[in-house]
C-alpha cells in the first residue's frame, strides 16, 4: 500500500486531496497546524479509513515539526511514496514590501520555500530506496515567469524560488524514479475549496472564462494524475488549473 504525506490536509483544497488518496486505497498522513476541533470531526467522518490515516500536528515553518511528521509516518507506515506539500502561509493584508515586518518575511520564506528543503532532505532518501516517489508543490499562476506581484512580494518571491527548486529536484532525482512538479490552483475561494466539480457547474461564475469556479476536486484530480506511476514523463513541470482566470491581474487592483 502506497503512502502519502499531505500537509494542511484537513481543510480546504488539502482536504479534497486527502479524500482522493484515501479513496484510491492509499494510507495518508494528514498534517495540520492547530485546528483540533476539525480533526475530531474528521476522525469521525473518516472512521472507515482509521487504519490508513495518521493525523500529525505540526507547523511547517519549523524544521523540528517537519522532522516529527516524517518520523511518525515512517514509524507507523514504513514508507513515503507521495509528498503533497499543500501547506503554505499567506499574508492576506495588502501591503508593500517596505511595510512588512521581519517575522512576516521569514514566515513566508520558511513556510513556502525552506519547508520544501527540509522535507526533501528527509523524504528523498526514502524515495530513492523505493525507486519511486512523487513530490508535488504548490505555486501560483505564471510563477515560472518570475512576475512581480504587488502586495504579495514575500509570498511570490518564495514561490518563484520554489519553481527553480522543484525543477532542480526533478533533474537530480529523475534517475531514482522520483518526479517533482508544481501545481498552480486558480482563484478558488471559500466553500469551493472543499467542493466538487458537479456542484460548481450548478453555479454560474461570470468572472471565470470556463463559466464556473474552480474547486478542490479540480486540484485533487490533477495531483492524482501526476502522481500515477505512468506519469513519470511529467517532471519539473508547472501546471496551472485556473479556468482561464488571470489570477495575479485580478488581485492587483
Amino acid at each position: 500500500m502506497k503512502h502519502a504525506i499531505i500537509t494542511a490536509g484537513s481543510k480546504g483544497i488539502g482536504r479534497k486531496v486527502t479524500e482522493r488518496f484515501l479513496e484510491k486505497g492509499c494510507s495518508v498522513t494528514v498534517n495540520y497546524r492547530s485546528d483540533t476541533a476539525r480533526i475530531e470531526k474528521l476522525q469521525e467522518e473518516w472512521k472507515g479509513y482509521k487504519d490508513r490515516i495518521l493525523f500529525v500536528q505540526g507547523d511547517i515553518t519549523k524544521k523540528s515539526d517537519i522532522t516529527q511528521i516524517v518520523e511518525k509516518t515512517m514509524n507507523q507506515f514504513g514508507r513515503i511514496d507521495y509528498l503533497i506539500h499543500n501547506a503554505g502561509p499567506y499574508i492576506f493584508e495588502r501591503k508593500k514590501l517596505a511595510d512588512y515586518e521581519d517575522h512576516e518575511w521569514y514566515e513566508m520564506i520558511e513556510g513556502n520555500l525552506s519547508s520544501v528543503f527540509h522535507f526533501s532532505k528527509l523524504v528523498i532518501p526514502i524515495m530513492r530506496k523505493q525507486q519511486f516517489g512523487r513530490m508535488v508543490m504548490y505555486g501560483f499562476q505564471d510563477a515560472e515567469q518570475s512576475p512581480g506581484w504587488i502586495y504579495r512580494s514575500a509570498y511570490s518571491a518564495a514561490k518563484v524560488g520554489l519553481v527553480s527548486l522543484t525543477k532542480s529536484i526533478a533533474i537530480e532525482e529523475a534517475g531514482y524514479g522520483i518526479t517533482a512538479n508544481m501545481i498552480c490552483p486558480g482563484d478558488i475561494t471559500g466553500e469551493m475549496k472543499e467542493s466538487n466539480i458537479e456542484t460548481a457547474r450548478q453555479i454560474k461564475d461570470q468572472e471565470t472564462p470556463v463559466g464556473r469556479s474552480g474547486t478542490g476536486e479540480d486540484i485533487a484530480r490533477l495531483i492524482e494524475f501526476i502522481c500515477e506511476e505512468d506519469s513519470d514523463m511529467i517532471t519539473g513541470s508547472v501546471l496551472s488549473a485556473t479556468g482561464g482566470v488571470e489570477v495575479i491581474h485580478r488581485h492587483r487592483n
